[in-house]
């Protein structure tokens, strides 16, 4: 399959040209690397670090929650991390971030791909009931300015063979035949600044947020079951989202970091 790369000169001439994505201080592509949540974690190290974003056109050892590990064919998916420092933030509400990414790539793929992407708790994008993307977030130093890492995997052009699990899709697969990755990058960076610049200047206030959140969860309302440590399986309706992020079943409340392994049925 003839997989076009990224437009590395249009996305890093992005930050200057493209008002929406002067949020960034730097989009960087590279050819191939390990992880690109492990690189930005590393460079968080570096306090001047921040606004970054750093793409890969392959992965060695791309990581999921859990530490799930998987490998994609170059040019195939959209390998994709960012690093952001959140001032003045109650690590309390930290959580939020993912799902505001989630959010973010919900919008980008809506609008670019035009199919009908939701949220499935904490933040798995689903088309048709099965898995298009995943994030995963990372805190890379903490303190009064924490640096938090999170990662998108977004599948693009996996055939049914190249999936890495079954219930996994690709943009391919759910009838988006020709698309072209630089845009929907562009769209999902757009989208993750204005939805995290709207959130600064609230005060790290989440009504908003909490309110686009559940209007794209499909989790909500849902049959789920939830495996957490120590053996324990929780089953019921899916109710609500509390204000730390936590998915709300029955009277428990289950953090990302509980949890094992989540359905919902659709």
């Amino acid at each position: 399959m003839d997989r076009s790369p990224l437009d590395v000169d249009v996305l890093s001439r992005s930050v200057a040209e493209v008002p929406e994505l002067g949020f960034f201080s730097a989009v960087e592509v590279v050819e191939s690397t390990g992880s690109t949540n492990a690189d930005l974690v590393a460079r968080a190290a570096d306090s001047s670090a921040d606004r970054l974003v750093l793409i890969a056109e392959s992965q060695e050892h791309g990581r999921g929650r859990h530490d799930r590990r998987w490998l994609s064919p170059a040019r195939a998916q959209i390998a994709m991390s960012l690093l952001v420092r959140v001032r003045g933030i109650d690590p309390a509400v930290l959580g939020w971030l993912p799902l505001l990414t989630g959010v973010a790539v919900v919008d980008a793929v809506r609008a670019v791909a035009g199919v009908k992407a939701v949220l499935k708790w904490p933040n798995d994008v689903l088309v048709d009931g099965r898995k298009l993307a995943g994030i995963l977030a990372e805190i890379a130093a903490s303190g009064a300015e924490p640096a938090v890492v999170v990662g998108v995997g977004l599948n693009v052009s996996l055939t049914e063979a190249e999936l890495p699990v079954p219930h996994a899709t690709s943009l391919l697969l759910a009838g988006v035949p020709e698309l072209d990755r630089t845009v929907l990058v562009q769209a999902m960076l757009r989208e993750f600044a204005r939805r995290f610049t709207a959130w600064e200047a609230s005060g790290w206030d989440i009504t908003e947020l909490s309110a686009a959140y559940r209007d794209r969860c499909a989790t909500l309302g849902a049959q789920v079951r939830a495996e957490l440590p120590g053996g324990e399986v929780l089953t019921g309706i899916a109710t609500g989202i509390d204000e730390y992020g936590r998915l709300l079943i029955g009277d428990s409340a289950v953090s990302a970091g509980d949890v094992t392994h989540l359905r919902a049925e659709y």
